[in-house]
């Protein structure tokens, strides 16, 4: 500043007051820095020339100088610290959590022993295959138990046969013999009677009336085999997924 003039008035916030106030500090010029004066040097001349300025000597403490100024910003930088703290240690526990939870489904490291890699590929093998023939058979472990909306396992190829074959079943009173009169039933033993003893027809006439019935079940069949494979399937390689992949 100029000679004679002082900033009282804006250190104690008479002018532009701010938040957190101002502190007035005396640094090194150019000319003290080309002249070697030390930082330490410097610092111990700026305490003397607050504390002798005829202004800057009587006003309140905090107000000039490095060491009030460095005062002040430890009390910010606390302050701000304690202040989101709690929210730190907070966002700290919920991602410690979160990687521990991912550390258990992980499981236990990987053996580097060849004989313990095999023992461990065969229990997880045995495991598969008892995991999978508990979810076909219906027989879940409760401790992983989830209520299910929909039909799986045993009961849903249950329901793939039942709607194939509905129109099959007792309910529906079906006949394999609806569709033949009694003339094509006689046409079919005269027509395969061959040596047979009279009054006992031959099992061939049977099969004759019998097989094109059983044609017509064979292409549902073989689809209805392609959708429970398809299902298996599906169901295996969710289970693999649950089982192997980490």
């Amino acid at each position: 500043m100029d000679r004679g003039t002082n900033a009282k008035s804006m250190l104690l916030g008479q002018d532009i007051p701010l938040r957190l106030g101002y502190v007035g500090v005396k640094g090194r010029s150019n000319q003290d820095i080309k002249d070697g004066i030390t930082v330490k040097k410097g610092l111990d001349d700026e305490r003397k020339f607050f504390a002798s300025h005829p202004v800057y000597s009587t006003m309140p403490q905090g107000h000039t100088g490095t060491d009030a100024l460095v005062s002040k910003l430890t009390q910010v930088l606390y302050t701000h610290i304690r202040n989101y703290l709690p929210d730190i240690y907070k966002e700290i526990v919920s991602k410690m959590s979160e990687c521990e939870d991912r550390l258990k489904d992980l499981g236990t490291a990987l053996p580097k022993d060849q004989g313990e890699k095999l023992h461990l590929l065969w229990q997880m093998t045995t495991s598969f295959c008892e995991n999978f023939k508990n979810q076909i058979r219906g027989k879940y472990d409760m401790k992983h138990y989830q209520v299910k909306t929909e039909l799986s396992g045993a009961a849903k190829i249950r329901s793939m046969f039942n709607e194939v074959y509905e129109d099959y079943t007792p309910g529906h009173k079906y006949r394999a013999t609806a569709v033949y009169t009694d003339r094509d039933i006689q046409k079919a033993i005269l027509l395969h009677e061959g040596d047979s003893i009279p009054g006992f027809p031959s099992i061939d006439a049977f099969l004759a009336l019998l097989q094109p019935q059983l044609d017509k079940l064979k292409e549902p069949a073989l689809d209805l085999v392609n959708t429970v494979y398809a299902y298996l399937e599906e169901v295996a390689i969710g289970l693999i997924g649950k089982l192997f992949y980490r």
